[in-house]
């Protein structure tokens, strides 16, 4: 069966069911694809059993047969260790698969992983922008690159789990917009953090600030929700702040080997840093706040 098979009866194997894994794996299952799991930590993928979804015990077994593998991984090593070895998902994958990575792992990272499936396996760089809300809706923005001819074999995968896609020619350009969009967003979030900080200590209102936020054009949906979480102490986590705190240091990585400088975002994250050695790098990027 190839890929542009019905989507009742391709196969997807979905490698790490976290925060972000999950979601997207459960709305791949009411979509009516036949989804294989598999998870570092397994009890996270039994988790969706009650869902309809089949626990592989390693990466080789989800991959076998199937037609569309994601990998939603932490990083680059943790992508290429669940790829490689004789229980790696490339030891079974049929040639005529197409393995979609959209975890946020960087430039360099994904410009190895394309090379590493090489002839084997066609490959799509497709990082996702929003956090595990959205993921539950269906509402992800897919930042997908690679190969015009592969589209309509994935497509049907993206419909199910987000609202939009965005489609580049150039592998690894998907996940270059990654880097800049999340530089983008954690700016926002320090900048709210500070601004309710700042709120607080000169008496001011914080719903009062956030309303007029929210009603002006100086506001940001992303970063009024952050001061709403800010100000209920809420951080409940939608994004990690480590995880965070790992996607500017990515994107520090690359205007590095573009020798460029990006002061704010260098300051954005020893105050991330901070945080998180305070034992909030768990919890919601809004725990910023924190260390303001």
């Amino acid at each position: 069966m190839t890929v542009q098979a019905k989507t009742a009866q391709a196969k997807i194997a979905v490698l790490g069911v976290g925060v972000m894994g999950a979601p997207m794996a459960r709305n791949l299952l009411r979509a009516g694809f036949d989804v294989h799991v598999w998870n570092r930590t397994r009890e996270r993928a039994e988790a969706l059993v009650a869902q309809g979804a089949r626990v592989a015990s390693s990466p080789a077994e989800a991959a076998s047969d199937a037609d569309l593998l994601i990998t939603m991984l932490t990083d680059g090593p943790a992508v290429e260790s669940a790829m490689t070895g004789s229980a790696g998902a490339l030891a079974t994958l049929p040639s005529q698969a197409v393995w979609v990575q959209m975890g946020t792992v960087g430039t360099s990272a994904t410009q190895h992983l394309a090379e590493l499936a090489g002839q084997r396996v066609a490959f799509v760089d497709a990082p996702v922008s929003g956090s595990s809300e959205p993921a539950e809706r269906g509402e992800l923005l897919i930042l997908a690159s690679g190969n015009r001819a592969l589209r309509p074999c994935v497509q049907p995968l993206f419909d199910a789990i987000g609202h939009q896609t965005l489609w580049l020619d150039r592998v690894g350009d998907g996940s270059r917009l990654k880097l800049v969009l999340n530089n983008w967003l954690a700016v926002l979030a320090e900048g709210m953090a500070e601004t309710m900080s700042l709120t607080t200590a000169l008496g001011l209102n914080p719903d009062q600030v956030l309303a007029t936020l929210s009603e002006s054009p100086l506001g940001s949906a992303y970063a009024v929700t952050k001061g709403h979480a800010m100000v209920q102490h809420d951080f409940t986590p939608g994004f990690p702040l480590r995880h965070a705190a790992k996607d500017i240091t990515l994107a520090l990585s690359a205007a590095d080997h573009h020798e460029i400088e990006l002061p704010l975002t260098e300051a954005v994250l020893k105050r991330w840093d901070d945080a998180i050695a305070g034992g909030h790098g768990d919890e919601d990027v809004a725990a910023a706040i924190t260390a303001s």
